[in-house]
């Protein structure tokens, strides 16, 4: 029976959106740039310009905030120069330092990084590097060491300047390695601090509050799984922001950037945000794509015995990752390296090669193990051969011991005679 043309057009029309809708599915991000990894795996789910060179804005305090938790005890006491006040464009966040004022380390590190305060900032630069220059150099040694390869810093809290820059992907590296500074954590899950009273100003009505919408549970954008960590804004850079958030022994990172209003008249920076985590923990799931003693490949051993020549070859490690839950691992390919000039005998468990999986780019390995002994195989041949020359040798030796008993018995007649 053929199918008239309307039907066959809904038919093929049908099946075009079910492929549509069994494709993995991916956030549409509007910000510039934008970054989203899994922490445990630093498995990258998703990525939008994140190598591009852009201006970080307040993002940049995260470093500044690390290097000084690293370098001073919260209790020290740092001055307020005049520098940290004045040298402040119009318009820029500040918490009200006063020259001259004392305030602990501490404290500062709360203005700084949740009330995002561009004075603290530089306090907290000339206290730790000496001046704002010398810090600078600080930041960017250590960018360097966490592998940062498009960074370049000149000021300790992303005041715009041409010359100060960054990239999703190296704001990813820095926040991973400051989150797991316990300190860190506690300073940028922090919705409000109070400064207190010190030698220039006697009054506690300095309260920091978070700039970061997605820890206020009154905010539309709230998200009860982020555990942080830090907005930035400036016209240059316009919305930025890295963000923490944790779910079911899951954390995630990501960083957006550049980010504006849509139409809705909604921050994009959060929008994007909320939309990548919810990617990353509703879409992907740790997976186990080899196990431990897994079969990974049977081979024969030549010289072995027929009952143990053929050989399993085992996985050493349980090898895992975050994947995708559409992402099918009986596709994946395996590329196995064996040991040279593999032969009988073989212990049980003895190291025989490796295998190496690549998933995105990267490769996840382990070795292969022998599931069983394997014992030497025994030449007949060598055994008949051998076999005979017993037999030769055991001949010879009873023809030679006959004789001379022979001989024995001549010469005693030839006596007795």
């Amino acid at each position: 029976m053929k199918l008239k043309p309307k039907l066959l057009l809904i038919f093929f029309l049908c099946l075009i959106f079910w492929e549509s809708f069994c494709m993995a599915y991916e956030p549409e991000i509007a910000s510039t740039a934008a970054i989203l990894v899994e922490e445990s795996t630093q498995k990258i789910l998703y990525e939008k310009n994140a190598y591009e060179k852009m201006y970080p804005a307040s993002t940049t305090k995260i470093l500044t905030a690390i290097l000084t938790l690293e370098n001073c005890k919260l209790d020290e006491m740092a001055t307020v120069s005049r520098n940290a006040v004045y040298s402040l464009p119009a318009g820029y966040v500040n918490a009200n330092l006063q020259p001259g004022e004392e305030m602990t380390v501490k404290d500062l590190l709360y203005a700084l990084m949740v009330k995002s305060a561009n004075d603290a900032a530089i306090v907290l630069a000339e206290h730790v590097g000496g001046s704002v220059e010398n810090f600078a150099e600080m930041m960017n040694a250590t960018a360097r060491e966490l592998g940062c390869q498009n960074t370049h810093f000149v000021n300790p809290n992303g005041i715009h300047q041409e010359n100060h820059y960054t990239t999703a992907y190296d704001l990813y590296l820095m926040a991973s390695y400051c989150m797991k500074n316990e300190t860190f954590q506690k300073y940028v899950s922090t919705t409000s601090y109070t400064l207190p009273a010190t030698n220039q100003y006697p009054a506690t009505d300095r309260i920091c509050t978070t700039t970061n919408d997605m820890l206020r549970p009154k905010s539309q954008y709230y998200n009860e799984n982020v555990i942080g960590i830090k907005t930035g804004y400036t016209t240059e850079a316009k919305n930025c922001l890295i963000a923490g958030a944790r779910k079911n022994n899951i954390e995630l990172i990501s960083v957006v950037l550049q980010g504006g209003t849509n139409s809705d008249g909604l921050s994009e920076r959060y929008v994007d945000t909320n939309a990548l985590f919810d990617y990353g923990f509703d879409d992907f799931a740790v997976t186990d794509f080899v196990k431990e003693n897994d079969v990974i490949q049977n081979i024969e051993i030549e010289n072995a015995n027929n009952d143990t020549k053929s050989l399993d070859l085992l996985a050493k490690d349980t090898l895992s990752t975050y994947l995708n839950t559409e992402f099918d691992v009986a596709n994946l390919e395996p590329e196995i390296t064996l040991n040279e000039n593999l032969e009988a005998p073989i212990a049980i468990n003895s190291v025989l090669g490796k295998v190496t999986y690549t998933i995105d780019g990267t490769q996840y390995t382990t070795e292969l193990l022998a599931s069983h002994n394997v014992e030497k195989k025994i030449d007949t041949q060598i055994i008949l051969f051998t076999a005979g020359v017993l037999l030769l040798a055991v001949g010879i030796t009873i023809l030679v011991s006959q004789h001379r008993h022979k001989k024995k018995k001549s010469k005693k007649k030839k006596t007795r005679k």
